[in-house]
Order: structure tokens, then sequence, then C-alpha cells
């Protein structure tokens, strides 16, 4: 955590609330010089002292420190677009964003969020994708066409693949759009999406 970034934040906060370093330091009952030193880094406030500022600019001392982690949208957005490893094969598209999510989920903002986010939906999606093959593979599907009609030719075979090609266009859907919205700093939506990852 850099001190330069938490004097910032606690400068910023007590500017925005439009009150004087006099009256932070009588509201969080701390000396006038230790609020002057925390925002001329150097101090950092920490335990006790991070609690009292905290509260007297109506914050939680999370929130200030969660401001320091670094914010990095290129990152995010390399996340995002590293589940179309699917198309090379399926559990790429979850195996991948792992990884980038164990690496940074602690020194960026926002990876850890949206790093469960693209792994769960990913989940779900190869969940439905195996789930399909299974049922296609299994035979159940035969008896059912047999009852609607007879499986012959490439283009009757065909018919059977329409819902694989339609879970990947959508999946590719999802992904890039997702990934603008990281690049734009919108919030992502990955649906449907099972709670595994919470």
């Amino acid at each position: 955590m850099s001190n330069l970034s938490l004097s910032q934040r606690v400068k910023e906060l007590r500017c925005r609330k439009g009150m004087s370093q006099e009256l932070l330091a009588e509201e969080s009952g701390l000396s006038l010089r230790t609020v002057q030193r925390i925002e001329n880094s150097e101090s950092a406030p920490r335990g006790d002292t991070l609690k009292r500022l905290a509260l007297a600019l109506d914050t939680s001392p999370d929130e200030m420190l969660d401001w320091t982690i670094l914010e990095d949208k290129g990152y995010l957005t390399l996340m995002s677009l590293s589940a179309l490893g699917f198309l090379f094969f399926p559990i790429l598209g979850i195996i991948l964003p792992l990884i980038f999510w164990i690496l940074k989920k602690d020194k960026y903002k926002g990876v850890s969020e949206l790093g469960m986010s693209i792994l769960n939906f990913e989940i779900t999606w190869c969940l439905l994708l195996f789930s399909y093959f299974i049922i296609l593979f299994s035979g159940f599907l035969g008896v059912i066409m047999g009852y609607f009609g007879t499986i012959v030719g490439p283009a009757s075979l065909l018919k059977l693949y329409i819902p694989v090609i339609v879970l990947y266009i959508y999946n590719i859907t999802i992904i890039i759009v997702n990934a603008m919205k990281v690049f734009k700093n919108k919030r992502p939506r990955y649906i449907p999406a099972l709670k595994i990852f919470k």
C-alpha cells in the first residue's frame, strides 16, 4: 500500500466534506500534527488512527484502503478476453481466467469480483455444453428423434449440433460485450451463471 495514495485519499475526503485539518483533528480525536503528518505522507494511519479518521470522514477503513489498490483497466480487459480460450478447448475458458484471477486478485481493484463472475459463467456454460453432449451421445436424443423422424444425412446431423453452435456464439458474444464494458469502466454482466464462486 502506498502512503502517498492513502494521504491523498484522506485529503480528498476531507476537502470533499468541506473540513479543515483542524476540524478533522477535532472530529477524529487526533492531534492536528497527526492529521498534517498523514496528509503530508510522513506517516500512514493504522489501527485505531485509521478507524478514527474513517469515522470522522463518514467512510469505512476498508474503503479508504481499497482506494489505494491499483486499478488496471488493461489487465481487467485482458482477463475478460482470456475466457476466449474455450474456443481451443472448453475447459480453457475456465483455466485462463482462473490464472489471471489467482495472480492479481489482491493487487488490482476489481479483479476478484470480475474473476468470480467470469468463472461462474464459464463453468455454467461448460456444464450446459457437456450436458448436451451427454444427452446427444447417450441415445436419449435418438429415441426422441425416432418419434419425430429419422436421422438421415449430413443436414439432419447438422440440426443436432445447432444447440452447440448457439452455445458457442452466445459465449463469444458475452465475452466480447463484457470485455468492452470493462474497458469502458462499466459493470459487466455474465448471465446465466451458477453461484459457485462467491
